[in-house]
């Protein structure tokens, strides 16, 4: 695209005529990710302010450079295009929106938000649309998913730029749905603002990124844009058990449909019966009912399975799909993942780091069996602090035996991290074992037969991140070495 095609209508103000016929390549707010004869936006983020790497992205071959404002050592700069506007965050969106063209209007969009199991309803909605026949690309914690591509990604919803990046890939393989992951920090902070959903799913909200939305009244408002947001025509999909869930209702203009257990409901479960193997239970909605014999465990999932069918059933798939899709889902990367290698005791890894998540898990699984459970856990450093004693709290509560640990400290000192966990415990059935490795190793070395170890807290990861550095860190890697030497 040429400067002048890409400015017509978005900037006003004269440019210097040597730049109007230049071919720009891309755009980016990022001065890492800047190549040759691209645009770069110096947009001022939560905690970084793009004007401060100007220099770094005229280094990497930015051609033109977008600023709210000019400074004296940039000035000598004199082979790059200068555009001064008074809101470089609004000139992004604009930027973005005519560069690539609106990408989403080509697309299906359908958004999960909500505290826990966004990652599992993204999984099972793929699975279901997969058997109707329908493609589907995912964006979510995972990875991003593009036809035969798959991408790592950085964010659970990546940031403007890459999210229409993203888009436009999906739009030009044809793929009809994208099914994405909407975190409240990519709400609050417009990642999406371009994108036109179809679809929205909420599935539940408890407390959590307290340390950057300080209230949960605040957490709940930025989940709740996305269904804001939504146009007459769209529809939301709400778990009508959760209280915010509810409060959503006089949020939207979209088509409402409501998925839960024990309220009245749209689409309802009804029969659920629980093991450590399996989740039967049955789908009922005005098109009938359905029994699901499914390998995902627990009554959180019954709740996610409900909220990809309620989203699935809407989109005119049949409770025929709906059910052979959720059925042939037999596992999430890091969601309740078992490990088995021969031993006598059961081993999971679940990516629960919120109270409300590793409540869940560990009253699944003892409402499963009677086995004794082991939890392994830590809480992320640089997160919101006041989690800390609550999963105390839970695990002190409902495990047999604990043993705390390291998660991601980052630039926190492990031990205090740990000091603030077991200030929750009201129990001496609990051990501290900084090192993570060490203490899998001493949850996997004190279980019986018949017992369950829970790893929880790092789920997919297979990294650690310390103060100066990111280190490998393969949980399922740690277990088979330790199980099969």
């Amino acid at each position: 695209m040429l400067l002048k095609n890409l400015l017509k209508d978005i900037y006003s103000k004269p440019i210097d005529p040597r730049f109007e016929d230049i071919t720009i390549t891309g755009l980016c707010d990022d001065s890492r990710q800047v190549d040759q004869g691209a645009v770069f936006i110096a947009v001022k983020g939560v905690l970084a302010d793009g004007a401060d790497y100007v220099l770094n992205a005229a280094q990497k071959g930015a051609s033109v450079i977008v600023v709210d404002h000019m400074r004296e050592e940039w000035t000598a700069l004199k082979d790059i295009c200068w555009l001064e506007v008074d809101d470089t965050k609004k000139f992004l969106r604009l930027a973005a929106s005519k560069y690539f063209d609106n990408p989403s209007q080509h697309i299906n969009m359908i958004g999960i938000t909500g505290t826990n199991g966004k990652t599992t309803i993204s999984y099972l909605t793929e699975s279901i649309l997969h058997e109707a026949e329908r493609s589907c690309s995912i964006v979510g914690t995972i990875n991003y998913r593009i036809a035969e591509r798959v991408l790592p990604a950085n964010n659970t919803t990546p940031g403007l730029i890459q999210t229409q990046k993203l888009l436009s890939f999906i739009a030009e393989e044809a793929i009809e749905n994208c099914v994405m992951e909407v975190s409240s920090h990519a709400l609050d902070q417009g990642r999406i603002d371009l994108i036109d959903f179809n679809v929205a799913i909420f599935s539940n909200l408890t407390s959590d990124h307290l340390d950057y939305h300080k209230t949960r009244d605040n957490y709940f408002a930025a989940k709740a844009k996305l269904f804001v947001n939504l146009s007459s025509e769209a529809k939301a999909i709400i778990n009508v058990d959760d209280d915010f869930g509810r409060k959503l209702f006089s949020k939207t203009q979209a088509q409402i449909t409501t998925y839960g257990i024990y309220k009245n409901a749209d689409v309802m479960a009804r029969d659920v019966q629980l093991d450590v193997e399996h989740t039967q239970f049955k789908i009922v909605c005005a098109d009938g009912e359905v029994n699901i014999n499914s390998s995902l465990v627990g009554e959180y999932n019954v709740y996610n399975m409900l909220a990809a069918a309620a989203a699935c059933w809407v989109e005119g798939i049949s409770l025929d799909k709906i059910k052979k899709g959720i059925e042939r889902l037999t596992c999430v990367p890091g969601r309740l993942e078992k490990v088995s290698l021969g031993q006598d005791f059961t081993i999971f890894i679940d990516y629960a780091h919120t109270e409300d998540a590793l409540h869940n898990v560990i009253t699944a699984i003892k409402k499963t069996c009677d086995a004794k459970v082991i939890c392994v856990f830590g809480c992320g450093g640089d997160r919101d602090q006041s989690k800390r004693f609550k999963m105390g709290q839970v695990a002190g509560e409902l495990a047999d035996f604990t043993i705390v640990t390291s998660d991601n400290p980052r630039s926190e000192e492990p031990q205090k991290i740990i000091d603030q966990i077991v200030e929750g415990f009201e129990t001496d059935a609990y051990k501290v074992m900084p090192n993570r490795e060490e203490a899998i190793h001493e949850a996997l070395r004190m279980a019986k037969t018949g017992d369950i170890v829970l790893i929880a807290g790092k789920g997919h990861e297979n990294y650690q991140i310390f103060k100066d550095q990111k280190i490998q860190f393969d949980e399922k890697a740690i277990i088979r070495n330790f199980i099969l030497c």
